[in-house]
């Protein structure tokens, strides 16, 4: 299959940013030399889908044995390190296991609960860290391992461990000492850019989702994106949008979808951006809604609310499903004349129908369109957003690749939980807590 994403701007007042694309052009051709130049840190995704660095016979390889040995997978991760996998396995899961998440928060209750719920199954066990040292499935892994050990013996419960991880790291250390199976993280790919490295394709593989076709959509979006002219370039055209509708007073771009599972794919798309454009004071807050459910809250808001916001909705053309609305007898409801039609095509006129409403009351709109969702245009979907985030944060003046704020609050739990190392800094700050405690 070929083809490619078309980015529909005629509700976004395209005639006014004319102008703008024709300014911005000679900068974003600068940056297009920048990005292939491999100038920055953490650009090695740009040429992931083509590249060695992902060892995709392993992958396939890895999860037959995953597929084999398992009921459930449970992958342990957080941010990069699990929401571009859940994002694919929520919208393509074929026969393999079912694929869990765990270790993206802390949460007593549910842990127990998700161990409950996997008694009688049988798993295997992906840890995904590139470091090895960030908190949630660091803490979450220490607390499944002797639990594996106990379910299966020491030898077994080895067996039951995949490691994605980097050459060098707590965890790499881990898996050396005990055995584990391991799936590289490529050095030069940060985690919210690596869902096209084992990071995401050992679990979607597993799943049952054709990685090949992954990656082949994703290759060919990279080919289609290698013409730096914003006429030819929708990611770049998303870009110098996203930077107008930003210099115009909208602060919040709202990802909109219109079906459950696609709630996934919103959160990694939120983690994307958010981490690589909130920087030095600025940036678009990113945020989702699924409509038409959300209507129902956030509707009046977007309508009438405050002018800070436009949107993003994903368009999907063909259905995956054929659902029918049926002629009912004496159904005094008032819609006998949409019987016939398909439920997919009420949801997609409803969309067009919303996007309308709300560019007349003041909010541009985008849409993102494809034909279909499936293992391919994944791929290109997942490509696209990458390519236009880079571009974007360069637009915006910010590194896209690094995320210093992710940092400090990472420092600031390992004082507060008491870890070594973090000397007369962070007693100062446990004093500083205890001062505020005897004030509330």
């Amino acid at each position: 299959m070929t083809g490619r994403l078309v980015l529909d701007d005629r509700f976004a007042n395209a005639n006014a940013i004319a102008d703008q694309m024709a300014r911005m052009q000679p900068f974003v051709s600068a940056m297009h030399q920048r990005l292939h130049r491999d100038e920055d840190d953490g650009l090695g995704w740009v040429k992931v889908p083509q590249d060695s660095q992902v060892p995709v016979e392993r992958i396939s390889e890895t999860a037959a044995a995953i597929r084999q040995q398992a009921d459930v997978l449970l992958v342990v991760g957080i941010g990069g390190s699990y929401l571009g996998a859940r994002a694919a396995v929520d919208l393509l899961a074929g026969d393999g296991p079912a694929v869990r998440f765990a270790g993206y928060q802390l949460s007593a209750a549910h842990f127990e609960q998700m161990w409950r719920q996997l008694e009688d199954q049988r798993i295997v066990v992906n840890v995904v860290s590139k470091s090895g040292s960030t908190l949630e499935p660091a803490i979450i892994f220490r607390l499944l391992w002797p639990r594996l050990v106990s379910r299966y013996g020491p030898e077994e419960a080895r067996r039951r461990v995949v490691v994605t991880t980097g050459a060098a790291g707590a965890l790499r250390q881990l898996a050396d000492a005990h055995g584990f199976r391991t799936l590289p993280v490529p050095e030069n790919i940060g985690g919210r850019y690596s869902v096209l490295t084992a990071v995401g394709l050992l679990p979607m593989a597993a799943a049952g989702i054709d990685i090949h076709a992954v990656l082949k959509g994703a290759q060919e979006a990279a080919q289609q994106l290698l013409d730096p002219d914003l006429a030819a370039n929708p990611a770049y055209r998303y870009a110098v949008y996203r930077n107008w509708f930003y210099r115009q007073g909208k602060i919040v771009e709202l990802l909109v979808t219109d079906e459950p599972r696609w709630q996934a794919f919103g959160e990694w798309w939120k983690q994307l951006f958010s981490e690589s454009e909130g920087k030095n004071g600025q940036g678009l807050f990113p945020a989702t809604a699924q409509f038409t459910t959300d209507l129902h809250s956030l509707g009046q808001y977007i309508q009438q609310g405050r002018r800070i916001l436009f949107e993003t909705f994903i368009d999907v053309e063909e259905e995956n499903v054929s659902v029918p609305i049926p002629e009912v007898a004496d159904w005094a409801d008032g819609f006998d004349f949409l019987a016939g039609k398909s439920l997919h095509w009420i949801n997609r006129q409803t969309m067009i129908a919303t996007r309308l409403a709300h560019a007349d009351g003041g909010v541009p709109n985008l849409a993102v369109r494809l034909p279909k969702m499936d293992a391919y245009w994944f791929g290109q979907l997942v490509y696209f957003f990458l390519k236009a985030c880079a571009m974007s944060g360069y637009l915006a003046g910010v590194n896209p690749f690094d995320q210093p704020g992710v940092e400090a609050y990472k420092r600031y739990a390992a004082a507060v939980l008491g870890q070594p190392g973090t000397g007369e800094w962070g007693a100062e700050l446990k004093r500083r807590i205890l001062e505020m405690e005897k004030h509330q």
